[in-house]
């Protein structure tokens, strides 16, 4: 019997800093660099998704760096976006009080949690992470909603590493 693949939802940080230009800031080297083993190495290993916000915000900006970006992305299967989709995404972004401009972050989550999808994997934590990610599992809690892991590539592959390991794959 073959093991039934984890989900795993690409958020827009992922394509975008996967076809940037190599970056001098060690920082943004780093993010290139994981982002690009994952993507060259391990994306294989699980069902990836996208939704059209994922596809809306690569195809924005530089005409080339977005033209790279919807080429990188153009096979991923797109999770649609529903009145339950919509629905939770408004409360989260009320509940969660994310500022206007990240209210996409809501609908990323949303689109995970609806569908079921085991991995939301992104650069920007800034608004979905620690603490808010706190208050999502409490949220999500006390509604009986799924929740899904909200990681960056490399802590992903970490955990994915340590569960083949440990046999929990």
């Amino acid at each position: 019997m073959q093991a039934v693949k984890k989900t795993v939802y690409i958020e827009t940080t992922i394509p975008s800093v996967i076809t940037a230009r190599p970056s001098m800031d060690i920082t943004n080297a780093y993010y290139q660099n994981i982002t690009k083993v994952f993507w060259e190495n391990e994306r294989h290993k699980y069902d990836l998704f996208i939704s059209k916000y994922v596809l809306e915000e690569c195809s924005q900006g530089d005409v080339n760096a977005a033209k790279r970006r919807v080429e990188l992305i153009k096979d991923i299967p797109l999770l649609g976006i529903n009145e339950d989709v919509e629905k939770l995404s408004k409360e989260y972004f009320e509940y969660l009080n994310i500022p206007e401009k990240a209210k996409t972050d809501c609908v990323h989550l949303a689109v995970c949690v609806i569908n079921k999808i085991d991995f939301l994997i992104s650069w920007n934590m800034t608004h979905l992470g620690n603490p808010t990610f706190s208050k999502i599992v409490l949220y999500n809690g006390n509604h009986g909603l799924w929740l899904p892991t909200l990681v960056t590539p490399d802590v992903f592959m970490k955990i994915q590493k340590e569960e083949a390991e440990n046999g929990s794959v």
